[in-house]
C-alpha cells in the first residue's frame, strides 16, 4: 500500500510540481474510487439527451398517425354517405325512368339512367308533362349528384391526407429507435457502474474513503444499476409495429385514394352502374383499412413513448446522480 503511495506522488509531483503537500493521506483506492466516479460520468453521461430524442420523435409520431386516423375516418364516413346518396339518386331515377317511359311508351332499358346528365336530358321534352312530384324528384337528382360528386372529392383528399400520414409515420417509425451506439453507451454505462460498486467496495474494505464518498457512490450505483433491467427491444419492437402498420396503410391509402377518385369522374359514371358502385365499395374498404392501419400505428406509438419515458426516467436520474 505504501508503494502505491510514493508512486502516485511521483506522478503527481511530475505532473503539478506546485501541488505536492496534501496528498500524504490519500490511498490508491480513494484515487480508484475517484477514477471510477469520472468513468461513469463519462460512460454515462448524454444518455439521456438521447432519450430526450427518442421521446419527442415518437411524440410526433403519435400525432402524425391520429391525424392520419381521423382522415382516414373522415374519408370512410364520407364514402359510406356518398354511399347512400348514391342510392336515393338511383332510386329517383329509377321511379322516374318508369314514369317517363310509360309516357313516351318506350321501353325502359331505352334510357341510360345510370348516367344524371344523359338521363335528364334524354327525359327534358317530357319533364312537362309530368307531375309536380316528379319533377321535384328530377330537382332532387340533380341536387344529389352534385352532393354525391362533392362527397366524391372529400373522401378523395382525407385518403390522399391519410396516405401522406402513414408515409411520414413509417419514416420516422423506422428510425426512431435505440440504435447500436446508444446501446453500446447504456452497455458501457453499465460496466461503468459494475467498476464503481467494485473500486467502492475495496476503499470501504481498506477503510479508506469517507462517508461522503461512499454515500455518493452508493447513491449513483442506486439509479445506474437501473439500466440492467430497462427493455431497450421494446422500444424498437415498438417502433418496428409503427412502421409496419403505417407501411400497411400506406399501400391501402395510395390505392384508396386512386380507386376514389377513378369512381368520382364523369367517365366512370357514364352508363356503368355496376363498375361505379364496385369503385366506391373498394374506396370505402380501404379507406376502412387505412384508418384501422393508422389507428394501430397510433397504439404503437403511444406504448413506445411510455416505454421510453422508462428508460428517460434512469437516464435522468443516472446522470443526476453523477452530477
Amino acid at each position: 500500500m505504501q508503494k502505491n503511495k510514493r508512486l502516485y506522488l511521483h506522478v503527481v509531483c511530475t505532473s503539478l510540481i506546485c501541488i505536492v503537500f496534501g496528498f500524504n493521506s490519500v490511498s490508491a483506492e480513494v484515487l480508484n474510487l475517484n477514477l471510477a466516479i469520472q468513468n461513469a460520468q463519462s460512460a454515462c453521461s448524454g444518455i439521456s439527451d438521447a432519450m430526450s430524442d427518442l421521446k419527442k420523435m415518437a411524440g410526433i409520431n403519435t400525432a402524425v398517425t391520429a391525424v392520419g386516423t381521423v382522415a382516414g375516418g373522415v374519408a370512410l364516413g364520407t364514402g359510406i354517405a356518398k354511399k347512400n346518396v348514391d342510392q336515393e339518386q338511383q332510386e329517383l331515377k329509377e321511379k322516374v325512368a318508369r314514369l317517363v317511359a310509360a309516357k313516351k311508351d318506350v321501353p325502359i332499358e331505352q334510357l341510360t339512367i345510370a348516367d344524371e346528365k344523359t338521363f335528364i336530358q334524354q327525359i327534358q321534352g317530357t319533364i312537362r308533362g309530368l307531375s309536380d312530384e316528379t319533377n321535384q324528384d328530377i330537382v332532387r337528382i340533380e341536387e344529389l349528384e352534385r352532393k354525391s360528386k362533392t362527397l366524391g372529392h372529400i373522401r378523395t383528399g382525407t385518403l390522399a391526407t391519410n396516405t401522406a400520414t402513414n408515409v411520414a409515420g413509417t419514416l420516422i417509425a423506422s428510425t426512431n429507435k435505440v440504435d447500436g451506439d446508444l446501446k453500446s453507451k447504456i452497455s458501457n454505462c453499465i460496466s461503468a457502474v459494475k467498476d464503481l460498486t467494485n473500486a467502492k467496495l475495496a476503499a470501504k474494505v481498506e477503510g479508506t474513503a469517507t462517508e461522503t464518498d461512499l454515500t455518493r457512490v452508493d447513491k449513483i450505483v442506486a439509479h445506474c444499476r437501473d439500466w440492467e433491467v430497462v427493455d431497450l427491444e421494446s422500444i424498437n419492437k415498438r417502433a418496428t409495429g409503427a412502421a409496419i402498420s403505417s407501411g400497411v396503410g400506406i399501400g391501402t391509402g395510395v390505392v384508396g385514394t386512386i380507386t376514389s377518385a377513378v369512381a368520382n369522374t364523369d367517365a366512370t359514371r357514364k352508363g356503368d352502374e355496376q363498375k361505379e358502385k364496385n369503385l366506391n365499395t373498394t374506396a370505402n374498404v380501404m379507406a376502412g383499412v387505412s384508418t384501422v392501419a393508422s389507428a394501430t400505428a397510433t397504439v404503437f406509438n403511444a406504448i413506445q413513448i411510455s416505454a421510453i419515458k422508462k428508460a428517460a426516467i434512469v437516464a435522468d436520474e443516472c446522470e443526476g446522480a453523477l452530477r
